[in-house]
């Protein structure tokens, strides 16, 4: 199909991209990797009068160690962070997860700052930003902002930011030692989404307890979220099999489950149990390695 009728604008600064947005409010969108957005045009399930693109802004493509934990720029590519040796060592599952999403094509074009504005309940990078703790930094506004991941993502393709904020850079906070790190999923066969993702980040004490957990899931409900029953569960705990069935079966507390033709609520339930879990035990065997 063809898209409705809009019209294009290339800024070439930051400072130029947030005045349009502040122009012309919810009437435009920015586009960044139009992986996600671009499809929903044509499909005409988004109509964006005005369409603002970000690929001429420079700097805002980078990766680089900062505090001990990574700086990314929201321009950033799939194909940049998969070949990244600071993503490998800082956060494998990272690496991983983009090697599970669509394809080559988009993953040279597509970027981690369009898939965190996207916001769509079934992609797999929120789910590892959110289990990092990630701040997502915006521009734009009436003053900068640094958002938890965990409360920037607020329903279906819905985030916390303003109509005229513009995502500039992730910030990935810096782990601690015997961190261990897994993504796994249930993916779609055709379009490769996540029906149900879990991505976990497990610290060991020197005693050999699950000291700190983040889990964060994807796919289940109408976005990205962190479930921390299942992680105050498993921390002080030791990391046992039991002990990981347990807390997976806690994972989908507080979730308002999706129900579609990829599956039942129910079914989401199950997988969010069975994938959290299998998260959880690779996180830990990862720290022993």
């Amino acid at each position: 199909m063809i898209p409705a009728a809009f019209e294009y604008h290339a800024p070439a600064t930051l400072k130029e991209a947030t005045a349009l947005m502040r122009r012309f409010g919810d009437d435009a969108k920015v586009l960044a990797g139009g992986q996600s957005l671009i499809p929903m045009m044509k499909l005409r399930l988004a109509d964006v009068p005005h369409l603002i693109d970000l690929r001429r802004v420079s700097g805002l493509a980078y990766i680089k160690e900062q505090d001990g934990g990574l700086a990314i720029g929201a321009m950033t590519t799939y194909h940049e962070l998969e070949a990244s040796s600071l993503v490998r060592r800082y956060a494998p599952f990272i690496v991983e997860a983009i090697d599970l999403i669509a394809d080559v094509q988009v993953r040279n074009k597509g970027t981690i700052g369009g898939s965190a504005a996207h916001a769509d309940p079934a992609a797999d990078l929120p789910a590892l930003l959110v289990a990092l703790e990630a701040r997502i930094n915006t521009t734009g506004g009436a003053r900068a902002r640094h958002i938890a991941a965990d409360r920037f993502f607020v329903d279906a393709y819905t985030t916390a930011m303003g109509p005229s904020e513009v995502i500039s850079e992730i910030t990935l906070p810096a782990l601690p030692l015997r961190t261990g790190t897994s993504y796994r999923k249930f993916a779609n066969k055709a379009s490769h989404f996540a029906v149900v993702g879990a991505a976990a980040v497990v610290t060991l004490g020197a005693d050999g307890l699950c000291e700190r957990v983040r889990l964060g899931i994807t796919g289940a409900g109408p976005k990205a979220a962190r479930s921390k029953r299942a992680e105050r569960y498993l921390e002080g705990k030791a990391p046992t099999q039991e002990n990981f069935q347990t807390a997976a079966r806690k994972a989908g507390h507080g979730i308002e489950f999706l129900e579609d033709i990829h599956g039942s609520a129910e079914y989401r339930r199950h997988l969010t149990s069975v994938f959290a879990a299998r998260a959880l035990a690779e996180a830990v065997q990862r720290v022993a390695d």
